[in-house]
Formats: C-alpha cells, structure tokens, sequence
C-alpha cells in the first residue's frame, strides 16, 4: 500500500511498484485515509510519507502498527533529518528511505521490507543503531544467561548478533555460508520465542543485552 499527499508521486510509485510485479493493494492521500485502508486492505508493507495532511505519517505508522504488528512499514520521506529518522522508527517503522532513492532502490528496499529486512538510505542505518545504543547504555541485567530469559540457540544467537551490526539478511547468509530462507527461520523462530514483532524491535533487544558486541568467532 502506497501513501503519499501528492497525487502524481503516489501513482508513479504505485505504479513502478505493480510493473516490478507487486500487488499494490491500496493507496491513501492523507493521514485518516491512510489508516482506515490499511485497515480494510491489510498490506504486508505500507510505503508512508511522513507529511501528510489530516494526520501525521508517525500517528498513522502508531495506529496501523499497533492494530496489525506484522505490517512492516517503509517510511519514505523527503526527509533525512535526524529526529524525523528517529521518530519514525521509534513509531514502528522497519525502515526509512529517501525519496532522492531510485526506482530501482525502492523497488528492492520495497521487496526486502517484505522479507523483514531492515532497510535504511545509506547513513541512516549506523544512526539508528546508534541511537539504540545511546539509549541502552550499559548491557542490561537480564542477558541470556537469565533464566528467566527466553533461552534462544546458539545459531539463533549467532544470527541476532549479526542483525544487530545491521547486516541484511543476504550478508548474514553470505557470513555464516547458509542460505537466506534459513537466516529468515532463525529470525522468525528468535521473533517468536522474544515475543517481538519486528526486526527493529529485535535489534534493540540484542543492543539492550550486548549481544551485538559480542567478538565475531
């Protein structure tokens, strides 16, 4: 599903997005609109602008998160100040580009937010890692050793460290010489097991408890 306030940038998008083969479901000019669509048509990925009348891109990726948390939203945006980034994120999208991007970047940005990669413009990715850990700080208590933590594999650990350094899926599978499908149960299975929703949300998890600073074996 596509949302932009500009007519003709949302059906040219729209339509790049169905002649690479995808199934644009819905679009939405204004924030409200937005919401009630995405309701009705439950894409898999919502593609949002963040400046949107009647309603603000944030609300909107809040309120449609929250009522369906295995949407994943691509922020698209004009925009790469940094607390617009932030903001975004921290409001549930999964990833944030750059309308400066090309078809071709939005196309497979669109295609791996499907795949549940995290996809960011160059730059922004190393902010909202940093960012994460600005705010975690020290690793907290409850690391995996906790018994009281959900006891994951040492592949599935494996993987969330990697993950968490902002690796796509397609490296992680290059790195640990395992096929991508496989690298995607991992994350699935670690996703259940957390109770987490999304891979922002398990990449500040690995942040909170270190385990991204773990050495590479």
């Amino acid at each position: 599903m596509v949302v932009d306030d500009h007519p003709m940038w949302r059906d040219a998008v729209a339509r790049d997005l169905a002649e690479a083969g995808l199934d644009v479901v819905a679009t939405a000019g204004d924030g409200e609109q937005a919401v009630r669509r995405a309701q009705a048509a439950a894409p898999d990925v919502l593609v949002l602008d963040l400046n949107l009348p009647l309603k603000p891109g944030v609300q909107v990726c809040k309120e449609v998160v929250a009522a369906n948390p295995a949407l994943r939203v691509l922020v698209l945006s004009a925009s790469g100040e940094h607390a617009d980034v932030l903001e975004a994120v921290k409001s549930g999208a999964t990833g944030y580009l750059l309308k400066s991007a090309s078809t071709e970047e939005l196309i497979d940005a669109v295609r791996r937010t499907a795949e549940g990669d995290a996809v960011f413009t160059p730059g922004l990715a190393g902010l909202v890692l940093g960012e994460y850990r600005r705010l975690a700080g020290e690793p907290a208590a409850g690391t995996p050793d906790d018994p009281k933590a959900p006891q994951l594999t040492d592949r599935e650990t494996e993987v969330l460290r990697l993950v968490a350094k902002g690796l796509s899926y397609k490296q992680i599978a290059e790195r640990l010489v395992i096929s991508h499908r496989t690298v995607q149960n991992h994350v699935q299975n670690t996703l259940g097991k957390l109770q987490l929703h999304n891979r922002v949300e398990l990449v500040r998890y690995a942040i909170e408890r270190g385990i991204d600073r773990a050495d590479d074996a």
